[in-house]
């Protein structure tokens, strides 16, 4: 991607003016997406982006630029133009750029870019056909195909050399139910860190109809009625709850700057014995899953709150620096336009023992949480707000009826403090996830948990 001599010397001109530290990031990444609404295909694109990101530390302080103009000569001057911010005069350095070895946590069979289009519409078309078939309530189905190939450079004065290559491939299905003029929402949106082989595995017959199945069950739902009482909140995309509320939370970015309500407790019960809370880089094939992070650290599994003590943080490396704690390799970023921060990959609750028949047999009157939407949180306080996208009455330990319009608002750290029941169904969910160094896939996960006592907010039937 760029000659070693060439990283070498940006490496130095980024020097150039002081600081004690600086990085080279190249990306060169492919992106294809087809999109199908009404039956009709509206979009199919696909583009290629390349650049170059030049990171420079002094200290606890940060530069950054980056440019697509990959020539030497470019890259000096933007390293120069860059180290300009700083004037302690230049630092002299010894760079013995060695190449970084890693484990292959994602193997690829076959690359989506190897595929005709014709068989990808023909997957879109299927998808949108069980969609749209499967009740005559559903009024509307868009369809979306995504395929993304990016290939890595990280270079530092550390002395890190590290190349990577990585694969997404992505299904989404929306499905709308339209009955006596109004409509709600159905999504499933399953994807890994795989290629095409990912449909030997996928069904996205499957995929459409569940969407379509949420869909359904809302709309003919009564609106949930409002107070304080248990929650069930399912596997899979429940730990969205988790991840927003808690996992951003657990995050140096905000940890470092004390605007955490995580920051200063490690060692300390911070959730309920029964929580074991994990953020892992390396599961095979998982949606978040990458080799090495975007500042050319392997991803571990790091084990964040362990039988409800908080055991570790996610780091990067200059928040790293800020608390004097090494990387987690969690330093993350949507591209090359970006500089990189800690940030989740696969994060979630562990399995327990209870199971889901259980929690509800065990729950008096309360709310079973099958399927989350959107929200949001504040990471400083942990206050959230989340919208129920499919949920349940739950009354004398059975299940009564389907309710919409359910919002959960609480705290995420009382949230963690509340679970009295977690369940052995551990799955995991996708989706991408924003914050200051732009969107990047993450999984989400848990499996399924009773929360004592929620503010359910709700509405009355018209």
């Amino acid at each position: 991607m760029l000659d070693k001599r060439v990283i070498e010397d940006v490496l130095y001109a980024a020097l150039s003016r002081g600081g004690d530290f600086a990085e080279v990031f190249v990306e060169d990444k492919y992106n294809g997406s087809m999109k199908m609404v009404g039956g009709i295909l509206e979009s199919s694109i696909s583009g290629r982006d390349y650049g170059v990101g030049i990171r420079i530390f002094d200290k606890y302080n940060s530069i950054y630029a980056y440019t697509n103009d990959s020539s030497r000569e470019n890259l000096i001057k933007v390293a120069k133009e860059a180290a300009q911010a700083l004037k302690e005069g230049q630092r002299d350095i010894s760079l013995n750029l060695m190449k970084a070895s890693f484990s292959d946590y994602n193997p690829i069979k076959i690359l989506p870019s190897s595929i005709a289009k014709k068989e990808k519409l023909d997957l879109i078309k299927m998808g949108y056909e069980a969609a749209k078939g499967y009740d005559e309530v559903i009024s509307q189905v868009t369809v979306s195909y995504m395929e993304e190939e990016q290939k890595v450079l990280i270079a530092n004065t550390e002395g890190v050399l590290a190349e990577d290559t990585r694969v997404r491939t992505r299904y989404a299905v929306q499905s709308v139910a339209a009955k006596d003029g109004e409509m709600q929402v159905g999504h499933y949106a399953p994807g890994a860190s795989m290629g095409y082989e990912f449909y030997d595995k996928v069904d996205v017959r499957e995929v459409a109809r569940e969407a379509s199945r949420i869909a359904k069950v809302a709309v003919h739902a009564d609106y949930c009625p409002s107070g304080n009482m248990p929650v069930i909140i399912d596997n899979e995309f429940g730990g969205v709850l988790f991840h927003e509320a808690c996992g951003h939370a657990l995050e140096a970015e905000f940890v470092s700057k004390e605007t955490s309500a995580f920051a200063n407790k490690l060692g300390q019960l911070v959730a309920s014995p029964l929580v074991t809370a994990i953020d892992d880089g390396t599961i095979k094939n998982a949606w978040g899953t990458t080799n090495i992070d975007d500042e050319g650290t392997p991803t571990q599994r790091n084990v964040l709150i362990e039988n409800g003590v908080l055991k570790s943080y996610l780091i990067d490396k200059l928040n790293g620096r800020r608390m004097g704690m090494a990387s987690t390799g969690s330093g993350r970023r949507q591209s090359y336009k970006f500089a990189p921060t800690s940030r989740m990959n696969n994060t979630f609750i562990a399995a327990g023992d209870s199971t889901l028949e259980e929690m509800i047999a065990n729950t008096e009157y309360g709310l079973y949480a099958k399927k989350l939407g959107g929200g949001s949180v504040n990471p400083a306080t942990g206050d959230f707000n989340f919208a129920v996208l499919e949920g349940y009455i739950i009354q004398n330990g059975k299940i009564l009826k389907p309710v919409r319009g359910a919002t959960l608002i609480g705290n995420g750290v009382k949230v963690l403090e509340l679970i009295d029941m977690v369940g052995n169904n551990l799955e995991l969910g996708q989706g991408m996830c924003g914050a200051s160094s732009g969107s990047v896939p993450a999984s989400v996960g848990q499996p399924s948990i009773r929360v004592k006592s929620l503010t359910v907010g709700g509405r009355k039937e018209k």
